[in-house]
């Protein structure tokens, strides 16, 4: 086991985060924001002259090690519009078409084509269009790179995570300081763009932003993967999949059946993806499901569960109201927590309250050197003032900035560096196998 080091992991990070300390898109003061507010319906006609480039992005319904989805939001074609790939030190190349599916109540349409049997670890080239079709529907070929994730987890590399974006400069600020880590992906913790199930127009700018923003310094495309937020449902919670309006049509390739899912990478990382509480209920066939799924995941290098609305909020209050209410995440530390903690969850990503935070290990709500951490809360693009570990003592570490998360793997070594908008270090932690914080 390599010790745990802060300094070996700032300067040997792959994405140069010493280069985004200078690099960094410059931010107002934390500390002269107030309360983020709450969203407004956003109005407006829906742009109807989109190309593929304008809302491209990348995303995985299966094994990340072999497989790619390619997405973007757009006008129907009279016919699929023609793919293909190939290895960038290769000459064979695979063809697909996307299918068209309804994107809303709207006229666009999501265009999507998967391509399967990748060869792991690898860059690839990636064209969409030809030059007859590009002639006739008013957009050229366009050419792209990505790379699929690695086969093993002997391999290095790292991935980023946040929630709570929305579509204004800070949000983007965040963007350009995750690109520039060359994660081989994204995690968005929900309220992607907070559209609330009502604004196509919300929706789609969240796209434009990624699409322009989330590509690295070599220029190969960030494939995202998400879960469920309240601001993508109409009402936010205990609402109908169909409630999700824009959500679901560029995530239920992965979402099939279910609110909730797993994304597995190889046999060394697992995502576990839930609902909390938004269209599917906490306790019950989602808290079953959940069982079982940690059980046959329990032995993987790197087991991590993500949801939106936290177990240990950083900014809401956790305690039951006198009302009679729950506190926030009551349900979770009731019906998850315990699970989480019985089948040895490595780290749980929580968003929501849009701050920057980090429990202790936990067990039971108490800390413990052996038990979870929590990660959160949510402030790619949003921000508010958390509350304090002196309050809050599962707190280990808090701050009022916008910020991702970058996760390094390392064999079964995970560091968790929080990097907030202005490029600014806040916080590494890092564990390795099953074992206790080395330090954080």
């Amino acid at each position: 086991m390599t010790p745990f080091s802060r300094r070996t992991f700032l300067r040997s990070s792959a994405g140069g985060l010493a280069s985004a300390l200078v690099a960094g898109h410059s931010s107002h003061s934390a500390e002269n924001v107030d309360v983020a507010p709450p969203p407004r319906r956003v109005g407006g006609p829906v742009p109807m002259t989109l190309v593929p480039q304008d809302t491209l992005f990348l995303t995985w319904q299966r094994d990340p090690t072999t497989t790619i989805t390619v997405q973007w939001v757009g006008p129907e074609t009279p016919e699929p519009t023609p793919l293909r790939i190939v290895p960038r030190d290769g000459d064979l190349w695979k063809t697909g078409t996307a299918e068209q599916k309804p994107f809303g109540p709207t006229d666009l349409k999501v265009h999507r084509c998967e391509f399967t049997g990748l060869q792991p670890g690898t860059e690839y080239m990636l064209q969409v269009g030809k030059n007859a079709l590009a002639y006739q529907i008013g957009w050229r070929t366009e050419s792209y790179r990505f790379r699929t994730m690695p086969a093993k987890a002997t391999d290095t590399f790292q991935w980023v995570s946040g929630g709570d974006c929305g579509t204004g400069p800070h949000a983007i600020g965040t963007n350009i300081v995750a690109a520039k880590q060359e994660p081989y992906f994204a995690f968005i913790g929900g309220d992607l763009g907070y559209d609330n199930g009502t604004s196509a127009k919300t929706a789609i700018q969240f796209l434009q932003n990624y699409a322009k923003h989330m590509v690295d310094p070599k220029g190969r495309l960030i494939p995202m993967v998400t879960c469920l937020g309240n601001h993508e449902v109409r009402g936010g919670y205990k609402g109908k999949r169909s409630d999700a309006t824009y959500y679901f049509p560029l995530f239920d390739g992965l979402y099939k059946d279910t609110t909730y899912g797993t994304l597995d990478f190889g046999d060394y990382l697992s995502l576990v993806l839930l609902d909390s509480g938004h269209v599917s209920p906490i306790g019950g066939e989602q808290s079953d499901w959940l069982a079982t799924a940690l059980a046959e995941r329990e032995g993987r290098p790197h087991l991590i569960v993500a949801n939106h609305v936290p177990a240990y909020p950083s900014f809401r209050d956790p305690a039951t109201a006198k009302t009679g209410a729950l506190g926030t995440g009551e349900a979770n530390r009731i019906h998850w927590c315990p699970l989480f903690e019985k089948y040895g969850v490595d780290a749980v990503l929580e968003h929501h309250d849009h701050t920057f935070k980090r429990t202790h290990p936990l067990k039971d709500g108490l800390r413990d050197k052996y038990g979870v951490p929590y990660l959160g809360d949510g402030s790619w693009g949003q921000l508010r003032k958390p509350g304090t570990p002196e309050k809050r003592p599962y707190l280990a570490s808090v701050g009022h900035a916008y910020h991702m998360t970058v996760h390094r793997l390392e064999g079964e070594q995970r560091y968790h560096v929080a990097l907030e908008e202005s490029g600014r270090v806040a916080d590494v932690y890092g564990t390795f196998g099953k074992r206790p914080a080395k330090r954080g």
